[in-house]
Parts: structure tokens; sequence; C-alpha cells
């Protein structure tokens, strides 16, 4: 066993010593004595010594229980130090955090003897003193002995917590997190040194270490084991912020420093200041990631700082978003300051803020702060910023001018934010009319084009999709959209190109989304879908034979599905109002002479017959069977498409292919993962008898059928099903069957009817006696078997 070190045993027994005295009868001798003897022992503690463990051998004497005695003494009965005993009670602080470094059974020692509760309420009182309402660019003014003494407390507090949690439990408990925080706000307030007239080196030297050293302390709180515990909360919001202010505008441009700009301390606050601004947007993102009360009070005091303790420090967050800059002073530093670095850690500062805000307008419980819902307000005030930052956007890069990428990074955190408070008709209505009027500028091409940037082409979309699924079926808001030219813009953006199948996934599933619900029961908008611009005859190049060839040769499920729920959309828009059976080449139609409204008319009427033409393809036929056979999970989805292969059916032209493509053997696929269920929609019947049918609960999933017509078949049976397909869904695909008999023949259709038709019978003879629906289920299944009679 190593002998201990006897040069700091006897300093200890000498501190021992000390103390007994200072207990009978004090004297400013022995004071310094400590001073003295503290100060050798801590200089003593600064390193490890290999072959003596003099940490662990001086922990086991009373030590730190004297040294928080001492520390007591010291104080006499005050809050903070008289300035006589700060240097006593500076080296007292430097043997604790020397002798707790790296050692967690002297971290232990100091939490039982409550000297780190005891650091915190020194801290404490030096907050108590200070005017919050002065001048922010002012900081705290303490004598440098004073800020040593802060700077060695708070280092104290560091050692003890680094990778040790029951002192990180104990100090987050009693809120030393914000102490600490507001400490180092206004100690250290950033870009505060700027201003001073004649600053003082070491001073600023101490501020700055002090700065770092909280900022380490409150980093190592946050990373404690119990994912529950948070170092700060909703009232240390606004000592974040103040990290923000040094550079948004007028700061940034009226500041002046007499420090020398090729001075190592110059290069040092600079860091310093860049640093607080960083830790600041890391504990902001991070709890606004974490927190619901966080979002909730960023919102709440949005609406009204004074009443909510996150003030205004969203407005903060969006001032420094919009105005915030590199600071003109880096353009000063020395070649070795590494400005790109400096610049690439600044934009990554508003990356974080960006997720923030976005999270916070996603926070349910947040629209009511975030969205004024007075006529007067239209929106109210965030909703009108982001809209300008939109428009802002498309302006400033119509003109050539402006930061592109500053603007850009507005642009994706406008339109994320605004689609997360746009899920209701009432907002996207908000959105595309006076004064914000939103349709043509999301359809400009500088959002949506194939050089836009991903990130804002991203939001965007999601924006739309969001503002599109909130008007029901023929909407006025799809009838604004489709007049701003949507359609053809998102068509026109690559975004469904093949290049961009390997990094534009979500993209792409986005403006399908988009499309889907523009396209639900509007013809006009469905007629730019499906007709090409060019000629407005060939779908070669339309915006749906771009979603097929997706949908062709993706391996994703969930962009299979809805890129085929887009055609399903477009044949129920089609064949809306049309005689069920009228074939398109001889449909009536409304041409007349005389009026503008009639040759407009008549213009519909034929791009109405072209596009339905366009749809009646075995592609069409093939991606709507599909459909139906690999999404046995989804009761819903099967029903689509069986309406869809139905109307195709009412055509000469397309029962054939329809019976084909049933009868086709379908690829292998992966069914749907029952974390991606589709969305909701209405459904249509050929009939008119049957009602919007709900997805219903499921047991399972069907076994993959071979082809489209086991699907039918199982769904017709619906006998040991791990799914259970209700009455509706069976009585469409009766009313499929009766289509095809009815316009298609040979030996295809007869191969569907040998195979059906016991089954058909089967079903017949165990209804005979049902009522409600399965009676209506009954008729249906009569009637298919009396038409292939």
């Amino acid at each position: 066993m190593a002998k201990p070190s006897n040069g700091l045993l006897l300093l200890e027994k000498k501190l021992s010593e000390l103390l007994s005295g200072l207990n009978d009868a004090e004297s400013d001798d022995a004071w310094q004595q400590v001073a003295t003897t503290a100060q050798v022992l801590a200089n003593g503690l600064r390193d490890k010594d290999d072959s003596i463990d003099n940490h662990s051998i001086l922990g086991r004497t009373p030590l730190i229980q004297h040294l928080k005695s001492l520390f007591t003494l010291a104080l006499h009965g005050s809050t903070i130090p008289d300035s006589a005993y700060t240097s006593p009670i500076l080296e007292i602080l430097r043997v604790s955090a020397n002798l707790c470094m790296d050692h967690d059974d002297n971290r232990a020692s100091l939490l039982n003897a409550g000297f780190l509760q005891a650091l915190v309420s020194l801290l404490d009182a030096y907050l108590a003193g200070f005017d919050s309402s002065s001048d922010s660019h002012q900081p705290l003014p303490l004598s440098l002995s004073h800020l040593k003494v802060i700077r060695t407390a708070v280092g104290v507090l560091l050692n003890a917590s680094v990778g040790y949690d029951p002192v990180k439990v104990k100090l987050i408990s009693i809120d030393a997190g914000s102490t600490l925080l507001k400490l180092n706000s206004y100690i250290y307030p950033p870009g505060a040194w700027r201003f001073s007239s004649s600053p003082d080196a070491e001073e600023w030297q101490i501020r700055n270490m002090l700065s770092a050293w909280v900022w380490r302390t409150l980093m190592e709180l946050k990373e404690v084991k119990d994912e529950s515990l948070q170092p700060l909360s909703a009232k240390d919001l606004p000592f974040l912020t103040i990290s923000l202010a040094a550079y948004t505008p007028p700061h940034t441009s009226t500041s002046s420093t007499s420090f020398l700009t090729h001075s190592e301390m110059f290069c040092e606050l600079l860091q310093t200041d860049l640093d607080s601004l960083e830790e600041s947007c890391t504990f902001i993102e991070s709890l606004s990631l974490d927190v619901e009360e966080i979002r909730l009070s960023l919102a709440r005091g949005f609406r009204n700082p004074k009443d909510h303790p996150a003030g205004s420090s969203l407005r903060f967050i969006l001032d420094f978003l919009e105005k915030g800059e590199y600071p003109s002073l880096w353009a000063n530093a020395p070649n070795d300051f590494d400005l790109p670095r400096k610049q690439k850690a600044f934009d990554m500062c508003k990356a974080a803020l960006i997720k923030t805000v976005v999270e916070v307008a996603g926070e349910e419980g947040a629209e009511r702060s975030l969205w004024d819902e007075s006529e007067e307000a239209v929106g109210g005030e965030f909703v009108a910023r982001m809209v300008g930052w939109l428009k802002g956007y498309v302006s400033d890069t119509d003109a050539g001018k402006g930061d592109f990428f500053h603007r850009a990074d507005l642009a994706t955190c406008a339109s994320l934010s605004l689609g997360n408070l746009t899920r209701q008709e009432k907002n996207a209505t908000v959105l595309l009319s006076l004064p914000h009027s939103l349709a043509p500028v999301l359809s400009s091409q500088h959002l949506l084009s194939p050089s836009t940037d991903i990130k804002v082409k991203h939001g965007v979309l999601g924006l739309l999709k969001h503002i599109a699924q909130a008007g029901p079926p023929g909407s006025d808001i799809h009838d604004i959209l489709g007049k701003a030219g949507l359609i053809q813009r998102i068509c026109d953006s690559d975004v469904w190109d093949e290049r961009t199948d390997a990094m534009a996934e979500v993209l792409q599933v986005s403006a399908i989304g988009v499309v889907k619900h523009m396209c639900n029961s509007n013809v006009d908008n469905t007629i730019s879908l499906v007709l090409s611009p060019a000629t407005e005859t060939s779908v070669s190049l339309s915006g749906l034979s771009l979603i097929l060839a997706l949908v062709k040769r993706t391996d994703t499920v969930t962009v299979k599905s809805e890129g085929t729920r887009v055609l399903v959309n477009v044949v129920k828009s089609l064949w809306s109002g049309d005689i069920i059976g009228t074939p398109v080449a001889t449909m009536s139609s409304p041409i007349a002479t005389g009026t503008v409204e009639t040759v407009l008319l008549a213009g519909k009427d034929r791009k109405k017959k072209e596009s339905m033409k366009a749809v009646l393809t075995m592609q069409c036929a093939t991606a709507l069977a599909s459909l139906v056979g690999r999404s046995g999970q989804y009761p819903l989805l099967v029903n689509e498409g069986v309406v869809a292969l139905t109307l195709l059916s009412t055509q000469k032209v397309g029962a054939p292919l329809v019976l084909r493509a049933i009868l086709a053997p379908l690829p292998f696929e992966n069914p749907p993962s029952s974390a991606n269920p589709p969305s909701a929609s209405t459904s249509v019947t050929t009939d008119g008898s049957s009602p919007t049918i709900a997805t219903p609960s499921t047991r399972g999933r069907l076994p993959l059928p071979k082809t489209t017509l086991d699907m039918f078949i199982a769904v017709l049976k619906n006998v040991d099903n791990l799914v259970n397909f209700q009455p509706e869904v069976r009585i469409n695909i009766c009313s499929l069957f009766n289509q095809l008999g009815r316009n298609a023949s040979g030996d295809e259709l007869d191969k569907v009817k040998d195979t059906v038709r016991p089954v058909l019978e089967r079903v017949l003879e165990s209804l005979q006696d049902a009522t409600g629906k399965e009676e209506m289920l009954g008729k249906a299944v009569k009637k298919v078997l009396d038409t292939w009679a």
C-alpha cells in the first residue's frame, strides 16, 4: 500500500487547528494563515500522483467537513462574503474543487456535508442584488476577488458533477441549473465586452472562463441518467435567448471594442460569444423537443409575454432567425480564427431554432396562442410573419437579391410551421384568402422546381398537403390551388422523377398526397393531372403518367398504394355525373353556339373525354388491380380499388382491360405495414346504394393472393379471413362482376364466371334468412348470378 503524503496531511492538520482557533477567537492573521495553508494544499491536489493516492487519503480525514465549517465561518452570517474574506474562501473552494476531481467518494462526501448546496446558495445571493431591469449589455459589477470566488464555486460544482449522478440529481432538485444560467447571463452577457470603453483584460478573462465552466456544468446536468429530470425549465428560456440578442441587429452593427483586434483576448471573447450561442440554441432545441410544457410556454408567451414564464422568448427566436447575422467583428479576426467554421456553427444554430419553432407550432394546444381566430387579425401575428417569410423568399429570389441560404431557411421554417397549424379547413381558407393569398406563392417556381433547395421543397409540399387535405372533396380550397397552376408546377418540379427516388421519397409521398386530394371530386384538377399541357391529349408526360411510373418502379408499399389512390380519385372524378355504361366515344356533349360559356363547357367536355380515354389503359387497370391484390389488410384500399375498376368496366373498352388485370399474376410484394394505415377518405359505390364505409378493426392479414380475382373470392367468402370485410365491400365486388358481364365477353369472362359462380352460390345460400345489410348483399349476389345466367 502506498504511503501517504506527509506534507499534505500536515496541511490538513494545520487547517484543523486553525478551525479550532477560529471557533475560539477570530483574527485577521488566522484567516490569512487559512488562505495560505489552503492555497498550498489546493496546489498540491491539482495533479494526481500515481504512487500516492492523496485524494483518497485526504478524503478519509475530516478535511471536507472542516472545509465546510471554514466556509461558513468566513461568511460571518452573511450570504455574500466581505471582501476581506474572499481570499480564504477562494482557497477553500480551490481545495474542494481539486479534492473531488475525478473522485466519486469525495464528491459524495461534499454532497453529504451540504457543501455543494451551500455553494448554490452563495451563487443565488450574488444574483439577489442585481437589477435585472438594467441594461443587459452591462455585466454584473463585481470586483476581481468576488469574480474569482464565483468562478471557483462554479468549478467545484462542475468537478463534483462530472459523470456522477447523485450530485447531478441533487443540483437539479435545488434548481442549480437555473441559478447557473442566470448568473452567467449577468456576469458574461454575450457581446457585452464590445461595449466596454476601457475593458480590463484580467476581468474579462475571468468572466470568459466562468462562462465556459457554467455551460460545461449545465451540459453535465443535462446528461443525467434519469431523462425525466431537466436542469432548466420554462422560466429559464428568457436567459437562454439573451445569447441571441448579441447577433441580432442593431447590436451587431453598432458595437465597438477597445480590445485590439489582433490580440489573443479578442479572439477568445469572440469564440466565447459563439460558444454561448451554440449552447443556448442546443438547450432551446432539446427542451422544445423533449418537454411539452416548454413548447406550450413558448407559444403562450408569444401571445401574452407578461403572463407566462417564457416571456417574449419565441419573438426573440423569430427575430434572430429573420435578422440574425454574422458579427461584423468576425471580419477583423486573424486568419487562424477559421471564419468558415464559425459561420457554419452559426448556421447550425439557426437550424436548431428552426426545429424549435416548427415543434412549437406542431404542439397540440399551441394553435390557440399562435393562430388568432378574430376576423380583424386574419390568423394573427405569428401567421402573418410566416406568410411574410414565404413571400419574401419568393420576391427576393425573383429579384435575384438577398441571402439565398438565409431566405431558404426562413421559407423552410415558415412552410413547416404553417403546415403544423393548418389542419382545419378554416385555417387553410385563411391562408388562401386575402390578405395572405398564398396559392400563387406556393405555386411559384422558386418554391417548386428541380433546382429548389430540398428542405424548402419538403416544407412547401408538406404545407400544401395539409392545406389540400383540410378541405372536403370538391372544396373551394382545391379550386383555388388548381387555378394557381399548382398541379403542373408539382409535375414540373421533378419530384416524381426517377433521379429523386433515392433521396426524396418523403417529398414524393407528400406531392402524391397533394394531388390526390386536389383531384377528389374535381374534374378540372383531374384533367390538369391527366393531360399533358403541351398537346392536351398526350399522357406520356402528364402528372398521372409520372405517378404511375413511380408506382411501377418503387419498392415502397406506401408510395405504391398512395400513388394508385391518386388514380382512384382520377377515375371517380372523371366518371362523376356520367351515365353508367355510356361509351366515351358517344357520350352526349353540352355543345351549343352563341355564348362564351357554352364554348368553354364544350372545351371542358372534350378534355374530360380525352382524360377518360387516357386512363382506359392496361397500365391503369393493372395498377388498380394490384392495389386490391396487395391490400388485404386494409378493406378501405380494397374497396377503393374495386370502385375504380368498376367504373372502368362501365366502358366497352375498359371491361376487357379489367378482366385481364384481375386474372394476371400479382407480383410478389410485402404487404403494407400496419404502421402506415391508409388515410381516411370517402368511398364511392357504383350502384349508389352503399354508404361510406370506414376501415374496420383488423384481426390480422390475408394470405397473399396469386391474382386479384383470388382476393375478390376471399372477400366474398369472408370466412376464415384474418380481416373482416363489411358487406359494402362485398356488394361493390358484385357490382364489378355485373359490369364485366355487361361489357365484356370471351374466354376470360367465362373463366371468371366458372371460378366465381360456385362461390356466389354458396354465399347466397348462407344469406337466405339475412336482414339489413346482409340482405342487401344477398340481393347483389343474386343480381350477378341472374346477369350471368
